[in-house]
């Protein structure tokens, strides 16, 4: 199987929970797979250690204990954009450093799914993004498209950055953010549909507690994976 590239229309639409749902499903399947979010920024206390909420819930859904310096590279403290808390921090994020920790998962797995940190082309330093992740790494994407006023826009706009970069979009995965539905929701699903040239891979519905296991375990019986699980 392939390895993936997890990429969200925005921050706060629901990449983490996405990308923990795909890791129940393809674990259902009986594959191996590794979590890897090579830059995180935000820190909580959990169990007696400073770490990233994103991070330990993919460490909690993943079946299998892999190394947290090569799942998280970078774990930033402050939640903000990640090349500002570098700079912050006094931290230079290394490709090349997040590429040889990768090759550590995948030789231990049949597929790393990759989450980044907010958007397709959020910073990570004066001169690179999280782009640049995939590319490093030969990794084929997935959008998660937070279903919100505006998520046309930018669900279109981010297809034709993964796109104008010689990466390919396995697929996307709509997202319902809020309790409310989004006014026209399933019109503006179907222009989805209409417009994004690669398969829906699932419509997850309002799920309170995303940030668990649980609502994770229940998200995943949203997604279509057939067209990926190979």
């Amino acid at each position: 199987m392939k390895n993936y590239f997890i990429t969200g229309t925005d921050t706060g639409v629901g990449k983490t929970f996405v990308t923990a749902a795909l890791i129940h499903d393809l674990q259902q399947r009986g594959m191996r797979v590794a979590p890897m979010k090579p830059v995180a920024a935000g820190t909580v206390e959990i169990r007696g250690a400073r770490m990233n909420e994103d991070v330990a819930l993919l460490q909690e859904i993943s079946r299998q204990r892999y190394a947290l310096a090569d799942v998280n590279p970078y774990c930033l403290a402050t939640p903000i954009a990640p090349h500002i808390a570098a700079i912050r921090e006094q931290v230079v994020i290394d490709i090349a450093l997040i590429s040889q920790a990768f090759s550590r998962l995948s030789a231990n797995a049949d597929t790393v799914l990759v989450e980044g940190a907010g958007g397709f082309l959020v910073p990570l330093s004066a001169t690179q993004s999280m782009a640049e992740i995939p590319q490093a790494l030969n990794l084929e994407v997935i959008l998660v498209v937070g279903m919100r006023l505006g998520c046309l826009n930018h669900a279109l706009l981010s297809a034709e950055a993964i796109r104008a970069r010689g990466l390919s979009l396995a697929g996307w995965v709509a997202n319902a953010i809020t309790a409310a539905p989004m006014a026209a929701q399933a019109d503006n699903f179907a222009t989805l549909g209409a417009r994004v040239a690669a398969p829906c891979l699932g419509n997850i519905p309002y799920i309170d507690a995303a940030g668990s296991v649980a609502a994770a375990q229940q998200a995943a019986r949203h997604l279509q994976l057939d067209s990926i699980a190979v």
